[in-house]
Protein backbone atom coordinates (compact mmCIF):
# COMPACT_ATOMS: atom_id res chain seq x y z
CA UNK A 1 0.00 0.00 0.00
CA UNK A 2 2.70 2.32 0.91
CA UNK A 3 4.76 1.56 -2.86
CA UNK A 4 1.45 1.75 -4.63
CA UNK A 5 0.54 5.32 -2.62
CA UNK A 6 4.34 6.90 -3.18
CA UNK A 7 3.37 5.96 -7.22
CA UNK A 8 -0.05 7.32 -6.90
CA UNK A 9 2.14 10.27 -5.56
CA UNK A 10 4.75 10.48 -8.24
CA UNK A 11 1.95 10.12 -11.25
CA UNK A 12 -0.60 13.21 -9.82
CA UNK A 13 2.46 15.66 -9.12
CA UNK A 14 4.15 14.74 -12.22
CA UNK A 15 1.18 15.24 -14.30
CA UNK A 16 0.14 18.08 -12.12
CA UNK A 17 3.03 20.17 -13.48
CA UNK A 18 2.62 20.43 -16.85
CA UNK A 19 -1.36 19.73 -17.03
CA UNK A 20 -1.84 23.00 -18.29
CA UNK A 21 0.36 23.23 -21.20
CA UNK A 22 -0.73 19.63 -22.29
CA UNK A 23 -4.52 19.93 -22.05
CA UNK A 24 -5.25 23.45 -20.70
CA UNK A 25 -6.98 26.29 -21.97
CA UNK A 26 -3.87 27.25 -23.98
CA UNK A 27 -2.46 24.05 -23.66
CA UNK A 28 -1.85 22.23 -26.68
CA UNK A 29 -5.08 19.68 -26.72
CA UNK A 30 -6.98 21.92 -24.57
CA UNK A 31 -9.65 19.39 -22.79
CA UNK A 32 -12.50 21.68 -23.07
CA UNK A 33 -11.90 21.04 -26.82
CA UNK A 34 -12.67 17.52 -26.54
CA UNK A 35 -15.30 17.55 -23.75
CA UNK A 36 -17.42 20.07 -26.70
CA UNK A 37 -16.79 17.57 -29.97
CA UNK A 38 -17.86 14.96 -27.50
CA UNK A 39 -20.96 16.40 -26.52
CA UNK A 40 -21.84 16.88 -30.07
CA UNK A 41 -21.04 13.63 -31.27
CA UNK A 42 -22.35 11.22 -28.86
CA UNK A 43 -24.67 12.75 -26.43
CA UNK A 44 -25.68 11.30 -23.10
CA UNK A 45 -23.11 8.44 -24.10
CA UNK A 46 -20.28 10.33 -23.43
CA UNK A 47 -20.42 10.55 -20.07
CA UNK A 48 -19.76 6.81 -20.62
CA UNK A 49 -17.41 6.71 -23.11
CA UNK A 50 -15.22 9.26 -21.36
CA UNK A 51 -15.46 8.91 -17.79
CA UNK A 52 -13.92 11.90 -16.39
CA UNK A 53 -14.59 14.61 -13.34
CA UNK A 54 -13.90 17.33 -15.93
CA UNK A 55 -17.64 17.14 -17.18
CA UNK A 56 -18.77 19.23 -14.36
CA UNK A 57 -16.11 21.93 -15.04
CA UNK A 58 -13.07 22.02 -17.16
CA UNK A 59 -11.64 25.19 -16.27
CA UNK A 60 -7.64 25.54 -15.51
CA UNK A 61 -8.23 26.12 -11.98
CA UNK A 62 -10.42 22.87 -11.63
CA UNK A 63 -7.39 21.20 -13.79
CA UNK A 64 -4.85 21.91 -11.59
CA UNK A 65 -7.04 20.78 -8.63
CA UNK A 66 -7.30 17.50 -9.05
CA UNK A 67 -3.49 16.70 -9.35
CA UNK A 68 -3.49 18.32 -5.87
CA UNK A 69 -5.85 16.28 -4.31
CA UNK A 70 -4.59 13.40 -5.71
CA UNK A 71 -1.15 13.86 -4.11
CA UNK A 72 -3.05 14.51 -0.75
CA UNK A 73 -5.12 11.23 -0.93
CA UNK A 74 -1.46 9.53 -1.71
CA UNK A 75 -0.10 10.89 1.02
CA UNK A 76 -2.85 9.51 3.45
CA UNK A 77 -2.65 6.40 1.41
CA UNK A 78 0.58 6.04 2.88
CA UNK A 79 -0.07 6.89 6.32
CA UNK A 80 -2.66 3.93 6.59
CA UNK A 81 -5.53 6.54 6.74
CA UNK A 82 -8.94 5.56 5.36
CA UNK A 83 -7.73 3.27 2.91
CA UNK A 84 -10.25 2.13 1.22
CA UNK A 85 -12.09 5.93 0.05
CA UNK A 86 -8.69 6.79 -0.34
CA UNK A 87 -8.09 4.06 -2.54
CA UNK A 88 -11.54 4.82 -4.26
CA UNK A 89 -10.50 8.40 -5.03
CA UNK A 90 -7.66 7.84 -6.42
CA UNK A 91 -8.59 5.35 -9.05
CA UNK A 92 -11.45 7.55 -9.42
CA UNK A 93 -9.40 11.30 -10.26
CA UNK A 94 -6.55 9.46 -12.09
CA UNK A 95 -8.89 7.69 -14.20
CA UNK A 96 -10.52 11.21 -14.75
CA UNK A 97 -6.53 12.47 -16.19
CA UNK A 98 -5.98 9.35 -17.92
CA UNK A 99 -9.30 10.17 -19.97
CA UNK A 100 -8.95 13.80 -20.55
CA UNK A 101 -5.13 13.60 -20.94
CA UNK A 102 -5.57 12.27 -24.55
CA UNK A 103 -2.51 11.41 -26.53
CA UNK A 104 -0.27 12.57 -23.65
CA UNK A 105 -1.66 10.00 -21.29
CA UNK A 106 -1.90 6.89 -23.58
CA UNK A 107 0.87 4.90 -21.86
CA UNK A 108 0.46 1.60 -20.53
CA UNK A 109 1.38 2.27 -17.55
CA UNK A 110 -1.33 4.61 -17.16
CA UNK A 111 -3.54 1.75 -17.92
CA UNK A 112 -1.33 -0.42 -15.51
CA UNK A 113 -1.65 1.91 -12.71
CA UNK A 114 -5.44 2.27 -12.82
CA UNK A 115 -5.63 -1.48 -12.59
CA UNK A 116 -3.46 -2.09 -9.71
CA UNK A 117 -5.58 0.95 -8.05
CA UNK A 118 -8.61 -0.72 -8.51
CA UNK A 119 -7.53 -3.76 -7.08
CA UNK A 120 -5.89 -2.34 -4.28
CA UNK A 121 -9.78 -0.64 -3.41
CA UNK A 122 -10.57 -4.48 -2.45
CA UNK A 123 -6.75 -5.35 -0.85
CA UNK A 124 -7.44 -2.79 2.28
CA UNK A 125 -8.98 -2.82 5.38
CA UNK A 126 -12.69 -1.46 5.20
CA UNK A 127 -11.17 0.61 8.70
CA UNK A 128 -9.95 4.45 8.76
CA UNK A 129 -7.15 4.74 11.03
CA UNK A 130 -3.64 2.35 10.15
CA UNK A 131 -3.95 -0.68 10.91
CA UNK A 132 -0.94 -2.32 12.34
CA UNK A 133 -2.39 -5.80 13.24
CA UNK A 134 0.31 -8.64 11.60
CA UNK A 135 -1.70 -11.61 11.82
CA UNK A 136 -4.58 -9.63 9.32
CA UNK A 137 -4.19 -10.26 5.62
CA UNK A 138 -5.94 -9.26 2.72
CA UNK A 139 -8.48 -11.95 1.25
CA UNK A 140 -6.45 -14.36 -1.08
CA UNK A 141 -8.46 -13.65 -4.25
CA UNK A 142 -7.52 -10.57 -4.08
CA UNK A 143 -3.86 -10.83 -3.44
CA UNK A 144 -3.87 -13.97 -6.42
CA UNK A 145 -5.72 -11.18 -9.15
CA UNK A 146 -2.69 -9.00 -8.38
CA UNK A 147 -0.29 -11.86 -8.94
CA UNK A 148 -2.18 -12.62 -12.23
CA UNK A 149 -2.37 -9.39 -13.31
CA UNK A 150 1.90 -9.77 -12.51
CA UNK A 151 1.85 -12.36 -14.96
CA UNK A 152 0.11 -11.18 -17.49
CA UNK A 153 2.34 -7.85 -17.31
CA UNK A 154 5.34 -9.74 -17.93
CA UNK A 155 4.42 -12.69 -19.71
CA UNK A 156 2.64 -10.88 -22.57
CA UNK A 157 5.47 -8.46 -22.64
CA UNK A 158 7.29 -11.49 -23.66
CA UNK A 159 4.87 -12.79 -26.43
CA UNK A 160 4.34 -9.84 -28.23
CA UNK A 161 7.63 -9.61 -28.91
CA UNK A 162 7.94 -13.27 -30.72
CA UNK A 163 3.91 -12.87 -32.02
CA UNK A 164 5.17 -9.58 -34.09
CA UNK A 165 7.51 -11.52 -36.16
CA UNK A 166 9.76 -8.44 -35.41
CA UNK A 167 13.10 -9.66 -36.87
CA UNK A 168 15.46 -8.43 -34.13
CA UNK A 169 13.77 -10.08 -31.53
CA UNK A 170 13.58 -13.35 -33.52
CA UNK A 171 17.37 -12.64 -34.15
CA UNK A 172 18.46 -11.96 -31.01
CA UNK A 173 20.07 -8.74 -31.90
CA UNK A 174 16.94 -6.34 -30.61
CA UNK A 175 19.25 -4.79 -27.73
CA UNK A 176 22.12 -3.80 -30.77
CA UNK A 177 19.57 -0.97 -31.22
CA UNK A 178 17.29 -0.47 -27.92
CA UNK A 179 19.46 1.85 -26.18
CA UNK A 180 20.40 4.03 -28.50
CA UNK A 181 16.52 4.19 -29.67
CA UNK A 182 14.25 4.36 -26.81
CA UNK A 183 12.22 7.23 -25.98
CA UNK A 184 14.52 8.76 -23.45
CA UNK A 185 17.86 6.88 -22.60
CA UNK A 186 19.58 7.24 -19.32
CA UNK A 187 23.75 8.13 -19.58
CA UNK A 188 24.49 4.70 -18.39
CA UNK A 189 22.44 3.84 -21.68
CA UNK A 190 25.41 5.14 -23.76
CA UNK A 191 27.70 2.31 -22.12
CA UNK A 192 25.65 -0.30 -22.47
CA UNK A 193 25.30 0.54 -26.39
CA UNK A 194 29.42 0.09 -26.65
CA UNK A 195 29.38 -3.45 -25.37
CA UNK A 196 29.97 -6.08 -27.48
CA UNK A 197 27.46 -8.05 -30.27
CA UNK A 198 28.03 -11.59 -27.74
CA UNK A 199 26.68 -9.56 -25.00
CA UNK A 200 23.87 -7.93 -26.48
CA UNK A 201 22.71 -11.11 -28.00
CA UNK A 202 22.38 -12.71 -24.44
CA UNK A 203 21.04 -10.35 -23.00
CA UNK A 204 17.93 -10.62 -25.31
CA UNK A 205 18.30 -14.53 -24.08
CA UNK A 206 17.88 -12.98 -20.72
CA UNK A 207 15.10 -10.84 -21.49
CA UNK A 208 12.83 -13.84 -23.03
CA UNK A 209 13.90 -16.26 -20.33
CA UNK A 210 12.89 -13.49 -17.80
CA UNK A 211 9.34 -12.68 -19.57
CA UNK A 212 8.39 -15.98 -20.80
CA UNK A 213 9.42 -18.63 -18.35
CA UNK A 214 9.85 -16.86 -14.77
CA UNK A 215 6.33 -15.03 -14.93
CA UNK A 216 5.06 -18.86 -14.67
CA UNK A 217 7.00 -19.59 -11.38
CA UNK A 218 4.46 -16.89 -9.86
CA UNK A 219 2.28 -19.22 -9.18
CA UNK A 220 4.63 -21.82 -7.37
CA UNK A 221 5.58 -22.60 -4.31
CA UNK A 222 6.95 -19.94 -1.28
CA UNK A 223 10.98 -20.85 -1.88
CA UNK A 224 9.80 -20.80 -6.07
CA UNK A 225 8.05 -17.39 -5.85
CA UNK A 226 11.03 -15.68 -3.83
CA UNK A 227 13.03 -16.58 -6.48
CA UNK A 228 10.81 -15.02 -8.90
CA UNK A 229 10.48 -12.05 -6.81
CA UNK A 230 14.06 -11.59 -7.05
CA UNK A 231 14.31 -12.40 -10.94
CA UNK A 232 11.88 -9.95 -11.91
CA UNK A 233 12.86 -7.16 -9.21
CA UNK A 234 16.48 -6.95 -10.51
CA UNK A 235 15.09 -7.29 -14.12
CA UNK A 236 13.25 -3.96 -13.08
CA UNK A 237 16.00 -2.10 -11.80
CA UNK A 238 18.12 -2.95 -14.58
CA UNK A 239 15.33 -1.69 -17.14
CA UNK A 240 15.61 1.61 -14.76
CA UNK A 241 19.05 2.45 -15.11
CA UNK A 242 19.15 2.53 -18.64
CA UNK A 243 15.68 3.91 -19.42
CA UNK A 244 13.24 6.75 -18.30
CA UNK A 245 10.48 5.39 -17.69
CA UNK A 246 8.30 7.30 -15.04
CA UNK A 247 7.18 5.31 -12.33
CA UNK A 248 6.41 1.92 -14.42
CA UNK A 249 9.52 0.04 -12.96
CA UNK A 250 8.22 1.18 -9.16
CA UNK A 251 5.22 -0.12 -9.95
CA UNK A 252 5.46 -3.16 -11.14
CA UNK A 253 7.96 -3.74 -8.37
CA UNK A 254 4.95 -2.59 -5.98
CA UNK A 255 3.16 -6.15 -7.88
CA UNK A 256 6.69 -8.32 -7.07
CA UNK A 257 5.88 -7.75 -3.07
CA UNK A 258 2.84 -9.89 -4.13
CA UNK A 259 5.39 -12.99 -3.97
CA UNK A 260 6.46 -11.94 -0.54
CA UNK A 261 4.83 -13.62 2.47
CA UNK A 262 4.99 -11.47 5.44
CA UNK A 263 7.41 -13.78 7.44
CA UNK A 264 10.01 -13.47 5.22
CA UNK A 265 10.53 -10.39 5.76
CA UNK A 266 13.01 -9.64 8.73
CA UNK A 267 11.90 -9.46 11.90
CA UNK A 268 8.38 -11.11 11.01
CA UNK A 269 9.46 -14.58 12.61
CA UNK A 270 9.97 -17.58 10.31
CA UNK A 271 7.72 -20.55 8.82
CA UNK A 272 4.62 -19.66 6.53
CA UNK A 273 1.92 -16.64 7.49
CA UNK A 274 -1.17 -16.82 9.16
CA UNK A 275 -4.37 -17.71 7.51
CA UNK A 276 -6.88 -15.58 5.88
CA UNK A 277 -9.58 -14.07 8.45
CA UNK A 278 -12.00 -11.67 7.27
CA UNK A 279 -12.30 -10.02 10.47
CA UNK A 280 -9.90 -10.14 13.82
CA UNK A 281 -10.04 -9.84 17.69
CA UNK A 282 -8.98 -6.41 17.20
CA UNK A 283 -11.87 -5.19 14.97
CA UNK A 284 -10.38 -5.04 11.82
CA UNK A 285 -12.88 -5.24 8.85
CA UNK A 286 -12.25 -6.89 5.06
CA UNK A 287 -14.16 -6.90 2.11
CA UNK A 288 -16.69 -10.09 2.12
CA UNK A 289 -16.45 -12.80 -0.51
CA UNK A 290 -19.50 -12.02 -1.63
CA UNK A 291 -17.81 -9.02 -2.46
CA UNK A 292 -14.48 -9.97 -4.04
CA UNK A 293 -15.92 -13.38 -5.93
CA UNK A 294 -18.46 -11.91 -8.79
CA UNK A 295 -15.38 -9.16 -9.15
CA UNK A 296 -12.71 -11.21 -9.37
CA UNK A 297 -15.09 -13.39 -11.72
CA UNK A 298 -15.11 -10.56 -14.31
CA UNK A 299 -11.55 -9.84 -13.95
CA UNK A 300 -10.77 -13.19 -14.89
CA UNK A 301 -13.06 -13.25 -17.49
CA UNK A 302 -12.19 -10.00 -19.53
CA UNK A 303 -8.49 -10.47 -18.89
CA UNK A 304 -8.33 -14.25 -20.04
CA UNK A 305 -10.30 -12.91 -23.69
CA UNK A 306 -7.23 -10.53 -23.60
CA UNK A 307 -4.99 -13.11 -22.69
CA UNK A 308 -6.15 -15.34 -26.27
CA UNK A 309 -6.20 -12.40 -28.60
CA UNK A 310 -2.39 -11.96 -27.68
CA UNK A 311 -1.73 -15.43 -29.34
CA UNK A 312 -4.27 -13.91 -32.29
CA UNK A 313 -6.24 -16.76 -32.20
CA UNK A 314 -9.68 -16.62 -33.35
CA UNK A 315 -12.36 -16.89 -31.17
CA UNK A 316 -16.55 -16.44 -31.19
CA UNK A 317 -17.29 -15.34 -27.66
CA UNK A 318 -20.67 -15.84 -26.18
CA UNK A 319 -22.29 -12.11 -27.19
CA UNK A 320 -22.96 -11.03 -23.68
CA UNK A 321 -19.39 -11.42 -22.79
CA UNK A 322 -18.29 -9.55 -26.10
CA UNK A 323 -21.02 -6.39 -24.79
CA UNK A 324 -19.61 -6.75 -21.25
CA UNK A 325 -15.76 -6.56 -22.33
CA UNK A 326 -16.86 -3.59 -24.28
CA UNK A 327 -18.81 -2.31 -20.94
CA UNK A 328 -16.11 -2.21 -19.18
CA UNK A 329 -13.27 -0.79 -21.35
CA UNK A 330 -13.61 3.06 -20.79
CA UNK A 331 -12.57 2.74 -17.04
CA UNK A 332 -9.23 1.03 -17.88
CA UNK A 333 -9.50 -1.63 -15.28
CA UNK A 334 -8.78 -4.40 -17.04
CA UNK A 335 -6.17 -3.97 -19.87
CA UNK A 336 -4.02 -5.58 -22.19
CA UNK A 337 -0.02 -5.37 -22.19
CA UNK A 338 3.17 -5.68 -23.92
CA UNK A 339 6.18 -3.38 -24.25
CA UNK A 340 8.14 -2.89 -27.11
CA UNK A 341 6.59 -5.60 -29.42
CA UNK A 342 8.84 -3.76 -32.43
CA UNK A 343 11.83 -2.48 -31.97
CA UNK A 344 12.60 0.87 -33.57
CA UNK A 345 15.89 0.73 -35.45
CA UNK A 346 16.79 4.06 -35.94
CA UNK A 347 16.22 7.01 -34.07
CA UNK A 348 14.86 10.29 -35.54
CA UNK A 349 14.68 13.47 -33.78
CA UNK A 350 12.41 16.63 -34.54
CA UNK A 351 14.01 19.74 -33.76
CA UNK A 352 11.64 22.64 -34.23
CA UNK A 353 12.86 25.63 -35.16
CA UNK A 354 11.55 29.16 -35.29
CA UNK A 355 12.28 32.60 -37.47
CA UNK A 356 11.55 36.13 -37.86
CA UNK A 357 12.47 36.67 -41.05
CA UNK A 358 12.32 32.95 -42.60
CA UNK A 359 16.13 33.29 -43.42
CA UNK A 360 17.75 33.31 -39.81
CA UNK A 361 16.00 29.73 -37.77
CA UNK A 362 16.87 29.60 -34.23
CA UNK A 363 16.34 25.87 -32.66
CA UNK A 364 14.27 25.52 -28.94
CA UNK A 365 15.50 23.24 -26.62
CA UNK A 366 13.45 20.39 -24.76
CA UNK A 367 13.88 19.65 -21.44
CA UNK A 368 15.10 15.96 -21.66
CA UNK A 369 14.55 14.67 -25.22
CA UNK A 370 18.34 14.53 -27.04
CA UNK A 371 19.14 18.35 -28.57
CA UNK A 372 22.33 19.68 -27.94
CA UNK A 373 24.96 16.90 -28.78
CA UNK A 374 26.92 17.35 -26.31
CA UNK A 375 24.60 17.61 -23.41
CA UNK A 376 24.26 13.74 -21.70
CA UNK A 377 21.40 11.57 -21.53
CA UNK A 378 19.72 12.25 -17.91
CA UNK A 379 17.94 10.46 -15.38
CA UNK A 380 14.11 12.17 -14.70
CA UNK A 381 12.52 8.50 -13.96
CA UNK A 382 9.87 8.56 -12.39
CA UNK A 383 8.90 11.97 -13.42
CA UNK A 384 7.88 11.71 -17.00
CA UNK A 385 8.18 14.63 -19.23
CA UNK A 386 4.95 14.00 -21.75
CA UNK A 387 5.75 16.46 -24.37
CA UNK A 388 9.09 14.65 -24.89
CA UNK A 389 8.10 11.51 -24.96
CA UNK A 390 5.10 12.29 -27.50
CA UNK A 391 7.98 13.81 -29.53
CA UNK A 392 9.43 10.20 -30.04
CA UNK A 393 5.95 8.72 -31.31
CA UNK A 394 5.70 11.93 -33.76
CA UNK A 395 8.76 11.41 -35.81
CA UNK A 396 7.49 7.46 -36.11
CA UNK A 397 4.54 8.58 -38.24
CA UNK A 398 4.00 11.97 -40.09
CA UNK A 399 2.62 15.63 -39.08
CA UNK A 400 -0.87 14.83 -40.71
CA UNK A 401 -0.94 11.39 -38.62
CA UNK A 402 -0.47 13.64 -35.49
CA UNK A 403 -2.85 16.34 -34.99
CA UNK A 404 -1.76 17.67 -31.46
CA UNK A 405 1.62 18.04 -32.95
CA UNK A 406 0.09 21.38 -35.38
CA UNK A 407 -1.31 22.57 -32.43
CA UNK A 408 1.70 22.76 -30.50
CA UNK A 409 3.35 24.68 -33.57
CA UNK A 410 0.31 26.77 -33.04
CA UNK A 411 0.92 27.70 -29.56
CA UNK A 412 4.63 27.99 -30.31
CA UNK A 413 3.35 30.94 -32.72
CA UNK A 414 0.67 32.53 -30.27
CA UNK A 415 3.98 32.60 -27.54
CA UNK A 416 1.70 30.45 -24.69
CA UNK A 417 3.29 30.62 -21.44
CA UNK A 418 1.76 27.24 -20.59
CA UNK A 419 3.36 25.25 -23.69
CA UNK A 420 6.63 27.42 -23.27
CA UNK A 421 6.73 26.07 -19.64
CA UNK A 422 7.19 22.36 -20.79
CA UNK A 423 10.22 23.77 -22.98
CA UNK A 424 13.70 24.09 -21.90
CA UNK A 425 14.74 27.45 -23.23
CA UNK A 426 12.44 29.53 -25.73
CA UNK A 427 14.81 31.69 -28.24
CA UNK A 428 12.74 33.70 -28.48
CA UNK A 429 12.04 36.05 -25.30
CA UNK A 430 10.64 39.25 -26.41
CA UNK A 431 7.49 38.17 -28.98
CA UNK A 432 6.82 35.07 -30.80
CA UNK A 433 8.88 34.28 -34.27
CA UNK A 434 6.61 34.52 -37.52
CA UNK A 435 7.54 31.34 -38.75
CA UNK A 436 8.02 28.08 -37.36
CA UNK A 437 9.41 24.57 -38.88
CA UNK A 438 10.40 21.24 -37.64
CA UNK A 439 13.55 19.57 -39.24
CA UNK A 440 14.02 15.56 -38.64
CA UNK A 441 17.83 14.44 -38.33
CA UNK A 442 18.97 11.20 -37.38
CA UNK A 443 21.11 10.85 -34.30
CA UNK A 444 23.07 8.04 -33.24
CA UNK A 445 25.16 7.38 -29.96
CA UNK A 446 29.09 8.18 -30.58
CA UNK A 447 31.80 6.18 -29.83
CA UNK A 448 34.14 6.40 -27.38
CA UNK A 449 37.05 7.69 -29.13
CA UNK A 450 34.48 10.80 -30.54
CA UNK A 451 33.35 11.73 -26.98
CA UNK A 452 36.62 11.49 -25.70
CA UNK A 453 38.27 14.06 -27.87
CA UNK A 454 34.82 16.25 -28.66
CA UNK A 455 32.88 16.27 -25.84
CA UNK A 456 29.62 15.23 -27.37
CA UNK A 457 26.99 11.94 -26.64
CA UNK A 458 25.61 11.97 -29.81
CA UNK A 459 26.25 12.27 -33.70
CA UNK A 460 23.32 13.34 -36.25
CA UNK A 461 22.83 14.06 -40.29
CA UNK A 462 20.10 15.65 -41.25
CA UNK A 463 17.41 14.29 -43.33
CA UNK A 464 14.63 17.24 -44.38
CA UNK A 465 11.62 18.91 -43.36
CA UNK A 466 8.68 17.14 -40.79
CA UNK A 467 6.46 19.50 -41.47
CA UNK A 468 6.70 22.64 -44.56
CA UNK A 469 7.43 26.09 -43.08
CA UNK A 470 4.01 27.57 -41.09
CA UNK A 471 3.48 30.76 -39.73
CA UNK A 472 0.09 32.70 -38.59
CA UNK A 473 -2.95 33.79 -40.91
CA UNK A 474 -3.16 37.35 -40.55
CA UNK A 475 -6.58 37.58 -39.11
Amino acid sequence: MRVLGVTYLIAFLSFGVQILGLIGKNGILPLQDLLQAASAQLGPERYWAFPTLFWFNASDRVLQFLPVAGAVLSMALIGGFAQVPALFLLWLFYLSLVTSGQDFMAFQWDNLLLETGFLAIFLAPLGILPASDRNSSPPKFTVWLCRWLLFRLMFSSGVVKLASGDETWRALTALNFHYETQPLPTQLAWYFHQAPAWFQKFSVLVTFLVELGFPFLIFGPRLVRLFACGALVSFQLLIALTGNYCFFNLLAIALCLFLIEDADWPGRGCGQAAEIPVADSRGMRRWPIWVIAPIAGLILMVSGMQMVRLFRVRVNWFPPFVGLYQVVAPFRTVNSYGLFAVMTTARSEIVIEGSKDGVAWLAYEFKWKPGDLKRRPRFVAPHQPRLDWQMWFAVLGNYRENPWFMNFLVRLLEGSTDVLSLMKSNPFPESPPRFIRAVVYDYHFTDPATRRSHGTWWRREKRGLYCPVASLREA
